[in-house]
């Protein structure tokens, strides 16, 4: 873990030449390493412009600083903020004077390491800013926010709290065994371990579509060779990503291109034709179309309006039909008249679209985005659930439901509580609230240097 008590410097922009680039300063000696600059200090939280001198009294640059004062900072310690022209060469002079000057490098994700051991921000809170960094979508960033202002944090309090009530009357039962406790008390902690499960479980029911948010939806485009799913993924991409060719059994391996459709990131995933006789290569290609389809979160099927029927997908794709979000598409509909096609599994009524023309290209569009958001999860006020909260509320629902068939069948009240205690823990591993130095340090290290 870095030493706390050291004032640390970094470059938090990134690296190479821009307008502009960003040097942080945060810890006790930050006053003291702003000795470069001409004129003094600015005082807390003003901008100033001043020249910045090395220890040398050499010019190094024209820059802008903002001075913060713990505790409130960013980080909850003093702090200040460098603004100088985007020269590599610049940006390197003044981290290495400041260095000289009694600052060490920071360690990737310091400053928000600091925040979190200081109290500015929950675990949660911290993760949520690398989401912020990497949200690819409107609902990705709008629910990266929502965390970063602490909305997991709040909720999980409020399991906090009512597991610390729940906890307190169990204990209070075991503390004075002589007075029997009456069945409605009991009744009442099984309700109360009933309402945590069912809070608990409404948070892992967000893993997935969190996951959706984080890394984008994977769309697989199946169908017949010659079908038209390359020209379709380059009309909804805008340019020519796949080769496109009117010889059957082109694609041969998958293409992927990342794309925006409203508020959400998709994974348009070229694949391999069906073809019922493929060659030994041609073969390859379609075993992998399979993998991939398998893991899929909506299955786009393109039919040919000129040869109106289903490829002839293997049975474990089949059995994935219409339980994976599936849409069907009739592409070239410039070439052919309404067309009617069974597909033989749930699915929202076929689209025609032209992937020549762009004709239906839009309302495809709408079809996957709607696709996507006819979860139960209130999009708009989903908090981001990522796989270290999903692990850690597993365990909880684990230990609840362990608990709830011991009060079930009367068994002591401390092995009850003795599960309750681990639902305990399990929750501060999301919030942070109990320390694992080693879980702490590899969390943060996955953070950029500056940050």
């Amino acid at each position: 873990m870095p030493r706390p008590a050291d004032t640390i410097a970094a470059l938090a922009t990134p690296a190479g030449t821009s307008a502009l680039a960003l040097i942080r300063i945060s810890g006790s000696n930050t006053e003291a390493a702003l000795g470069g600059l001409a004129g003094g200090l600015p005082p807390v939280r003003r901008a100033r412009h001043a020249e910045y001198r090395g220890t040398d009294g050499v010019l190094i640059d024209d820059v802008v600083c903002v001075r913060y004062a713990g505790p409130g900072s960013y980080t909850g310690e003093d702090a200040a903020e460098l603004s100088c022209h985007g020269n590599p060469l610049i940006a390197q002079k003044i981290v290495e004077d400041l260095f000289r000057r009694g600052c060490r490098p920071a360690e990737p994700g310091e400053f928000t390491l600091r925040a979190f051991l200081n109290g500015r921000m929950d675990l949660s809170q911290a993760e949520a800013v690398m989401e912020v960094i990497h949200a690819r979508s409107d609902r990705a960033l709008a629910a990266a926010h929502r965390q970063l202002r602490g909305a997991l944090g709040r909720r999980m309090q409020t399991l906090v709290d009512e597991l610390l009530h729940t906890l307190a009357q169990i204990e209070a039962q075991i503390d004075f065994p002589e007075e029997d406790l009456p069945p409605e008390d009991r009744n009442d902690i099984r309700r109360s371990v009933s309402h945590i499960q069912l809070m608990t479980n409404s948070l892992l029911a967000n893993s997935h579509y969190s996951q959706l948010l984080r890394d984008g939806v994977r769309v697989v485009i199946l169908g017949a060779p010659n079908a038209g799913k390359s020209s379709l993924l380059n009309r909804l991409v805008g340019r020519d990503r796949a080769l496109v060719s009117p010889e059957p059994g082109t694609t041969r391996d998958f293409i992927e291109e990342r794309v925006l459709f409203g508020p959400h990131c998709f994974r348009l995933i070229d694949t391999a034709g069906f073809n019922p006789t493929p060659g030994s290569i041609e073969a390859q290609g379609i075993a992998k179309t399979v993998e991939c389809a398998l893991e899929a979160d909506i299955l786009l099927v393109v039919v040919d309006a000129t040869h109106p029927t289903l490829p002839c997908f293997p049975a474990e794709l089949i059995a994935r039909l219409g339980v994976t979000p599936t849409l069907v598409v009739i592409n070239k509909s410039d070439l052919s008249p309404a067309v009617a096609v069974s597909v033989g599994f749930p699915t929202p009524p076929p689209l025609r679209v032209s992937a020549l023309t762009g004709e239906g290209v839009e309302a495809l569009r709408a079809g996957l985005v709607a696709l996507v958001d006819q979860s139960s999860v209130d999009v708009e006020n989903v908090v981001t659930i990522n796989a270290r909260h999903a692990n850690a509320l597993t365990e909880a629902h684990t230990c609840l439901t362990s608990s709830l068939q011991k009060l079930e069948s009367g068994e002591p009240l401390e092995l009850v509580a003795s599960d309750l205690r681990g639902v305990m823990a399990a929750f501060g591993e999301i919030t942070g609230r109990i320390d694992n130095e080693r879980m702490l340090d590899q969390l943060f290290r996955s953070f950029c240097i500056g940050k």
